[in-house]
């Protein structure tokens, strides 16, 4: 299991379950807890029985706790096929003793209510299941259908009571999946007091994508975050994004400096480069060479023989690499030698919390020594501003605590959404490369300028980008040009 981030979180003296969950152990401060219930709420479809199936599966294959998995609305053969989508082999894991799957096939037209009605029969049959696999863990998805034939409200909560209480009894870490109510968290609007732990799950479209959010709305005896997280479902199971969770004192800060691939931005720069492990942001408007600059840091990077991942939010691959090759950086070689890995991606694909796991899992893989992604302002069309600038938060700290250094293009004087964009990027940024279209007497130049590089003393003149077929270099301004870096263009 991949060990949990740092986390903002007090130590808790409550027992805990980890979910085994990604990401759901950092806000929860260390899983659910053990041996009380959980109750997962929410709407139709917005993940309810996949957080308790993986809590189930992770509990039995990396915590050593067996399992039950009691459905009332689904059958043990259709579980077995649901959830062999997300890799989950319960047929498996049944065979082995360390999960078995139970449908209790609950009919409303044959429950008679009578004063003596109660739960009896159900509490043999959970004891059964606990006891044939010494389990350690259970579920029950969902309660109302367990329920559905009560129309007696007292009885019904003094039933529900009495569940909640013989699931303590038994010392199982219970989670239990509930529908959401009108006016309460539940439809019967009891499951979230008497619950020691309450999840609340939601799901939803904005501009068209569809977001899904978790929040911890209470947890007994323990700190948790207080937040609404994003998280995916996607074909790995569960991820959640916690936003406050990482702790940037994990960063390593060092004094090893990597050279950005171009000698005049280097010499601006203490005449070493940037920091290793820090962010660096390019901006700059169309034309004026952020993408070469970038791809300048990348072939550096890969002449060092470690990697590069370069995503491409606005070109594909070949395009890219094209483009390089036209202003004398070959990084075709670079693939083929296996030091520069290139994903090209439509922002518009995928939401913001699909994109951020997707990125998390290539740097899990390739594990790079610099990531590039080209350009942010991409994002723009997939979220609000706010919900671009905690992605991106979240992106530079997890970089950071992995001693990664990363560099991110963006676009400006592109409208006012990008201008509030930058607002929040930039602040983050150790490096700031900006990149300004200048006209002057009927002639356009370029002109960089550091705008700030944290713990490097560094030039405060700009000095004119010059772009041709022997790649980027800069220059004192207003010095006269030959035709040949007039007329080349940049990206």
């Amino acid at each position: 299991m991949r060990p949990a981030e740092p986390t903002l979180l007090p130590p808790s003296l409550l027992v805990k379950s980890p979910s085994g969950i990604n990401g759901l152990d950092e806000i929860t401060n260390g899983g659910f807890p053990q041996g009380r219930p959980t109750l997962i709420c929410g709407n139709a479809g917005c993940g309810k029985t996949v957080f308790a199936m993986e809590f189930l599966v992770k509990g039995a294959l990396q915590c050593g706790e067996p399992g039950v998995f009691v459905s009332f609305e689904e059958t043990a053969d259709d579980l077995r096929k649901n959830f062999s989508s997300l890799g989950f082999d319960l047929a498996s894991l049944e065979k082995e003793k360390k999960i078995v799957l139970s449908y209790v096939h609950v009919d409303k037209s044959e429950i008679i209510e009578t004063g003596a009605y109660d739960l009896e029969g159900l509490f043999i049959r959970l004891e059964h299941s606990i006891n044939s696999i010494g389990a350690k863990r259970i579920v029950l998805d969902t309660i109302e259908s367990l329920f559905s034939g009560f129309t007696n409200d007292a009885l019904l909560r003094a039933e529900l009571r009495r569940l909640f209480r013989w699931l303590k009894e038994k010392g199982v870490t219970a989670v239990i999946t509930g529908e959401r109510g009108g006016a309460a968290l539940t439809r019967q609007g009891i499951e979230e007091y008497v619950s020691d732990c309450v999840i609340l799950l939601d799901n939803r479209v904005i501009n068209q994508i569809s977001t899904r959010r978790i929040t911890i709305v209470k947890y007994r005896g323990s700190p948790h975050g207080t937040n609404e997280y994003p998280f995916l479902i996607d074909s790995e199971g569960v991820s959640v994004l916690p936003i406050t969770s990482l702790e940037l004192d994990s960063h390593k800060g060092h004094d090893t400096r990597i050279s950005t691939g171009i000698d005049d931005l280097d010499k601006m720069l203490g005449g070493q480069g940037i920091f290793k492990g820090s962010t660096m942001l390019i901006s700059g408007s169309a034309g004026t060479g952020k993408t070469s600059v970038a791809g300048h840091l990348a072939k550096a990077t890969c002449r060092s023989n470690e990697k590069c991942l370069f995503f491409c939010f606005e070109e594909s691959t070949n395009q890219f690499l094209s483009n390089m090759r036209s202003i004398g950086l070959d990084l075709f070689s670079e693939i083929e030698r296996g030091y520069l890995i290139v994903k090209s991606a439509r922002p518009t694909m995928h939401g913001l919390e699909e994109h951020l796991v997707k990125i998390h899992r290539l740097i899990e893989e390739t594990k790079p020594s610099l990531v590039i992604m080209d350009p942010i302002t991409s994002f723009i069309n997939s979220g609000t501003v706010s919900d671009i600038g905690l992605m991106l938060t979240r992106l530079f700290d997890y970089m950071k605590i992995r001693d990664i250094t990363s560099a991110f293009t963006m676009l400006t004087d592109g409208g006012e959404s990008q201008d509030q964009a930058s607002l929040g990027i930039s602040s983050i940024a150790d490096v700031w490369i900006s990149i300004a279209r200048i006209r002057s007497k009927g002639t356009l130049t370029r002109e960089l300028s550091v705008v700030k590089a944290r713990g490097i003393g560094h030039s405060d003149s700009s000095r004119e980008v010059l772009i041709s077929s022997s790649g980027v270099s800069l220059a004192e301004l207003n010095r006269s040009l030959p035709p040949e870096i007039k007329n080349a263009g940049g990206r």
